[in-house]
């Protein structure tokens, strides 16, 4: 059965909430998380994300950026200032994008269900991104973002959501993308009430953060071996979580763009394609359904559809970016391992078609796909089945804030 415990929160102060937030550290450049924090000296990109502060020539991982994170966030901490609830507690945390809502608990998982398969994991992990985040972890002693958790819908669940986030919000602020953010704090009897009702849920799933949640497993190991007395109770075995009902995620398409077409002419390419796909010219970038792949070729989008018979195909390898990186990006565009080539790039959704034009018009890529989402109930399966997904096969909206609650340990 799954956890998801109350625990002592760090949190900003509610006048300064809306400063310290920040988007994940991972879905922004170097550069794009510089002007960000431009003017704001609050910003918990300044702690997630400290090679902004240093010299260019500093590499990001290099032990003076940890160092530097360090001074950052005890300087924010004091600053914010950032003070820890005296009391265990759960959080309702409600994101707002347009017309879209979702609200999910704050709390800390276990990194045992982790390890043993009780949250259950999508996609493979970078060893030099867990190496990152675990060094980060390691030397703040803190997780300063949660891991997105999703799990199926619980009616008693949502009620007690619905009860608990009734009152006033310690946080109610909009950010510069408009998305609202808002928190409950949850205490006592009814954060106990809240917590034991996730120990029915035989499973939690991650949906976005798979580098941080592997990283805390890793820091949880590190102070489990420097510790005689470890007995399974010290704050390093759990990390910080929201979870919410599977319904309520957003999910949008996570697009690709490769830099040459790997010694081909756009006809040959063209032509390799046309063995395994039915091609339309002018069919425009957004995909109707699934096993609909939009590309963008010499500025003229076209729609590719399988020719042959996706139902036979097992969970995984059925996906559309599955289709696309089987057929395609790694027998004609000599694309063999997505997560470490240099030729291909990932663009999250939520920037459109219009990046993937302008990559191209710009000469920064020569080729692009446009995809449809990855459903939420496919994700669950392949977790289920106990497979992986491809890389960058998800692009969950809205971002969750790094820095409105923080879990010490």
């Amino acid at each position: 059965m799954a956890i998801l415990l109350p625990f002592r929160g760090l949190l900003p102060t509610p006048e300064n909430a809306a400063a310290v937030a920040a988007v994940p550290y991972d879905v922004v450049s170097r550069e794009e998380a510089a002007e960000q924090a431009l003017g704001n000296p609050l910003s918990f990109l300044r702690v997630a994300r400290p090679e902004i502060e240093l010299p260019s020539t500093v590499l990001p991982y290099s032990d003076e950026v940890y160092e530097k994170a360090l001074s950052n966030f005890l300087r924010l901490c004091g600053a914010a200032p950032l003070l820890q609830d005296q009391a265990p507690s759960l959080y309702i945390y409600s994101l707002r994008m347009g017309s879209h809502v979702q609200t999910g608990v704050v709390g800390v998982a276990s990194t045992e269900d982790y390890d043993n398969g009780v949250i259950k994991r999508h996609e493979r992990t970078r060893h030099e991104k867990e190496d990152d985040r675990t060094r980060h972890l390691i030397k703040l002693r803190a997780h300063t973002g949660p891991v997105f958790l999703t799990y199926r819908d619980m009616p008693e669940i949502d009620t007690e959501v619905s009860l608990a986030s009734s009152g006033k919000p310690l946080f109610d602020f909009t950010a510069s993308d408009g998305i609202s953010h808002k928190l409950w704090r949850v205490e006592g009897m009814c954060a106990e009430k809240l917590s034991s009702m996730f120990g029915f849920l035989p499973a939690l799933y991650i949906a976005d953060g798979h580098h941080r949640a592997a990283s805390a497993s890793r820091a949880a190991g590190h102070f489990r071996s420097a510790n005689k007395n470890h007995d399974g109770t010290e704050d390093y075995n759990f990390f910080l979580a929201v979870a919410f009902p599977a319904s309520q995620l957003k999910i949008l398409s996570y697009n690709r763009v490769v830099c040459d077409l790997n010694g081909l002419s756009s006809d040959e390419l063209l032509d390799k394609i046309s063995a395994n796909f039915a091609i339309t010219r002018n069919a425009g970038p957004n995909p109707d359904a699934s096993c609909d792949i939009r590309m963008l070729l010499d500025g003229i989008w076209l729609r590719l559809e399988p020719l042959f018979d996706t139902t036979v195909l097992d969970s995984v390898r059925r996906l559309d970016v599955s289709i696309l990186q089987d057929n395609i990006l790694a027998p004609l565009l000599g694309i063999k391992d997505p997560r470490t080539s240099d030729r291909i790039d990932f663009i999250g959704g939520i920037r459109g078609s219009s990046e993937l034009e302008k990559l191209l018009s710009g000469g920064r890529a020569r080729v692009a796909f446009s995809m449809f989402p990855t459903t939420v109930e496919q994700l669950m399966g392949i977790a289920d089945a106990g497979e992986m997904m491809p890389p960058k096969s998800t692009w969950f909206e809205p971002k969750l804030r790094d820095g409105l609650v923080c879990h010490m340990f």
